[in-house]
């Protein structure tokens, strides 16, 4: 039987519980979400005669729950429409319900005895196949079920969603004693590939993987702070990304987890784990015990070991806890010299190096607390994981860690860091040693373009498990499938005469390179594959856009006709791009701004990554899109739509809502947002998981060739709005500028804007050619581009990283 997951039940309406129910609503599944009944009505719902047998009174904690979530920083929805998947409902009313639903999502409080309970309950309405899952963070997955049947066991296991679920990409799944075999195997592959996760299988040992390793850092790093005498600011500039983790370091991320959480996880883990070499680092420092009674329990409560203040002078400004005192103290920029190394310093391999040996206050630190954190770690393998890619997984999944502690450990040097444990007399790990011994440098090794993993078991090397729908690039440049490259970009043969343009340039910034090998990319496939995907690895960018130094220089040096000719060949890639004789798809993720957007635009069919933070935003520069962009969105705006008889249809709307996302700089929040703000099509695809997105676009670019693709023409047919909606839109930033919304700089801007997507200097409703808007738009950047205001503002962003209102 082929097992489908169409609606799932979450029991429990907490902040997890909600945000698994949105994230199940961003992968299109739809859910019920129940939980307990109040007590009594609250004073609001009384007032509006309400009574304990009124169904919003009886559904208001998952009610509540829902609403919150959709005011919820950061946002657990894609877009909030997608609430409509979610019905919500109790425990009392509504419980038999789970027996309409193919997976049960268990997420009530972190209790045995409740948790037992429920399971009960489960087992009284589920049907049968249907799976039931626990998420835990330790508690024990077999004595969950003991108690219930051999079918039911058969079909329970454990996950462990990490917070926020949506941008959290680690899944640990833990089976339970009985677990069918293929009961894990689809959950782990429903996890992957269509929630988007991460998936690291872990055995049934306290806190599992990520938690066991992560919380052991933070107690220990909050240990070292009370015993080397460091301020919260000290550790959180040396924990964060001088040593490969995320910004948010040490104490930010315990106020994002929630201090009462690190404490309960902490207290689980001591008095589970009686035989644990390093059992007293989980003893929760007495501060940290003290902050939990005062409910300093981080962000959801206001504040924890940070929070927002005033100055005496009224200024908002950030506070520090000091542990000693209890008391708040304005937050201090730490200066130490090897931390302003760090810096400058690309790699996180790099940083986590210079800051490790650092012979300073930062180095003092990060020493022992790294050397702790890889021998705790090596020491728990095989107790919490065999696989040390397993673990090094969970870790960069679980707690955004640029680097796992294995990883971590090749960076710094084996063999070095070893040697320096020794002569401080820390005890290494036997196998460790042994490793080290046979000659073996490193934990990691690359062979025929594979990367392989040391496995402490079999003493030798082993192939990384890698899901058959990740394509590597990197791994296929190293088997020598280079078609062609410059400093910018690469084509790289990705099988089944499909080929990957990748971007590599800094942030994947547009350049004259990469424009040539776009050119060059399509040119490439026309004549010898199948299409062209355009993708790439960057964690954070597919393009950030234009390179703003290259502009920024070549107009102070007054080379008008290099800016043009530039943005002619962007404009006619993008052209070319679009009427490709073989199908591209692009499949952006990340970060897709101003020339990045504007190749996603002119994307024959598009398969976005669901995390796109896609729009137009050249007027923070003082600029307007000059690759295509406003174009493309004048295109959209009136294509489709009933021209002329009875059925015509005013094109106003839709050119206004085109011309607000390019004036006011809209930046999607999602793939799903992307769409609604006209970026993407109804029929562009949308994949969760970022590892499957290139095979993903593969498959698309195959399926397209198959079916016999035609590409499109270049329009000579487009309707515009012409002066009249131009001059309705100048007079509406007028307007803004009378109120003091605006500057007269931000009026000319969106001027040109409006200028541009109505057409120019022609009537309502004439029909003009994409070549005709492409020539209005690359006449308006270039005029821009000469205003002093907008080189001040391209200064200032360079300089600054922020827009210039002037």
């Amino acid at each position: 039987m082929k097992r489908e997951i169409r609606k799932v039940a979450v029991l429990g309406s907490g902040v997890m519980g909600s945000a698994i129910a949105a994230h199940l609503a961003n992968a299109g599944i739809p859910s019920i979400l129940l939980d307990i009944v109040p007590k009594a009505p609250d004073p609001a719902e009384e007032k509006a005669g309400l009574t304990l047998q009124s169904k919003a009174v009886r559904n208001r904690f998952a009610r509540v729950a829902l609403e919150n979530a959709t005011k919820a920083k950061p946002a657990p929805f894609f877009d909030v429409a997608l609430t409509s998947l979610i019905e919500i409902g109790n425990f009392d009313d509504d419980f038999a319900r789970i027996g309409e639903c193919d997976w049960i999502v268990e997420v009530v409080v972190e209790n045995l005895e409740v948790k037992k309970s429920v399971m009960s309950r489960i087992a009284e309405h589920r049907k049968p196949g249907s799976i039931v899952r626990s998420n835990t963070s330790g508690i024990p997955i077999g004595a969950m079920s003991a108690h219930c049947s051999k079918e039911f066991r058969e079909h329970f296991l454990g996950t462990h969603f990490f917070n926020p679920v949506r941008y959290m990409k680690l899944l640990e799944i833990i089976p339970g004693p009985d677990t069918l075999p293929e009961v894990l195997s689809f959950m782990s592959e429903f996890g992957e590939r269509v929630l988007g996760k991460g998936i690291v299988r872990c055995k049934d040992t306290p806190n599992f993987v990520a938690n066991r390793i992560g919380v052991f850092g933070m107690l220990r790093t909050m240990h070292l702070m009370e015993e080397l005498e460091y301020t919260i600011d000290e550790v959180d500039a040396i924990s964060g990304p001088p040593m490969a983790h995320p910004r948010s370091a040490s104490f930010r991320t315990a106020d994002l987890a929630g201090v009462d959480t690190l404490v309960h996880v902490c207290d689980n883990v001591f008095a589970s784990v009686p035989d644990d070499e390093m059992r007293d680092t989980f003893k929760v420092p007495e501060f940290v015990r003290a902050m939990v009674a005062a409910k300093r329990l981080g962000d959801k409560t206001g504040g924890g070991f940070y929070k927002k203040g005033k100055s005496p002078t009224g200024e908002r400004q950030n506070l520090t806890l000091d542990p000693a005192s209890g008391d708040y103290k304005p937050s201090e920029k730490i200066k130490i010299d090897s931390l302003g190394v760090a810096k400058n310093l690309d790699s996180a391999a790099d940083r986590l190096k210079n800051t490790v040996y650092a012979e300073d206050r930062a180095g003092a630190f990060a020493w022992p607390l790294m050397r702790d954190t890889l021998l705790y770690s090596a020491n728990r393998v095989p107790e919490i994981a065999d696989s040390l890619s397993e673990l090094d997984r969970a870790m960069r999944w679980g707690f955004n860690w640029d680097l796992g502690p294995f990883e971590s450990w090749d960076a710094i040097g084996v063999r070095e860091s070893v040697a320096k444990m020794k002569a401080e007399k820390a005890k290494v790990p036997a196998w460790v040693e042994a490793m080290l011994a046979s000659g073996k440098e490193t934990f990691y090794v690359r062979k025929d373009g594979v990367r392989c993993v040391y496995d402490p078991a079999k003493k030798d090397y082993v192939a990384e498990t890698v899901h058959p729908k990740v394509i590597l690039l990197p791994s296929l440049k190293e088997r020598s499938k280079t078609i062609q490259e410059n400093s910018s970009a690469s084509l790289v043969d990705i099988g089944d005469g499909v080929v990957c343009l990748e971007f590599h340039s800094k942030m994947n910034a547009v350049d004259a390179d990469l424009i040539s090998l776009l050119s060059e990319g399509i040119d490439y496939v026309a004549a010898n594959g199948e299409g062209l995907v355009i993708a790439n690895h960057d964690p954070q960018a597919f393009s950030a856009g234009a390179n703003l130094m290259l502009i920024y220089m070549a107009a102070q040096q007054q080379m008008w006709a290099d800016i043009e000719k530039l943005s002619a060949e962007f404009q006619q890639a993008n052209m070319k791009l679009k009427t490709s004789p073989k199908p591209v798809v692009v499949a952006p993720a990340g970060l897709a701004l101003g020339g990045g957007a504007e190749i996603v635009l002119h994307g024959p069919k598009v398969r976005a990554h669901g995390e796109l933070y896609c729009g137009l935003v050249e007027v923070g520069v003082g600029l307007i899109p000059g690759a295509g962009g406003c174009k493309e969105l004048a295109v959209r705006a009136t294509q489709g739509l009933p021209q002329g008889g009875m059925v015509a249809v005013d094109p106003a709307p839709f050119i206004v809502r085109a011309f607000e996302a390019i004036a006011m700089a809209k930046v999607s929040t999602s793939a799903v947002e992307a769409r609604n703000n006209g970026f993407l099509r109804p029929t562009d695809g949308i994949t969760l998981n970022r590892d499957h997105l290139i095979q993903d676009a593969k498959d698309e670019v195959l399926h397209l060739a198959r079916m016999g693709y035609r590409p499109p023409q270049a329009r000579t047919d487009v309707v515009v709005g012409g002066e009249p909606v131009c001059a309705a839109l100048v007079a509406a930033v007028q307007g803004m500028k009378r109120s003091g919304f605006v500057s007269d700089h931000d009026v000319k801007i969106a001027s040109k804007v409006a200028y541009v997507i109505t057409g120019g200097p022609v009537a309502a409703g004439t029909k003009v050619s994409e070549q005709y808007l492409l020539d209005l738009e690359r006449e308006a950047f270039l005029s821009l581009v000469g205003e002093a205001k907008s080189q001040e503002r391209i200064q200032h962003m360079l300089l600054k990283g922020k827009p210039l209102r002037n």
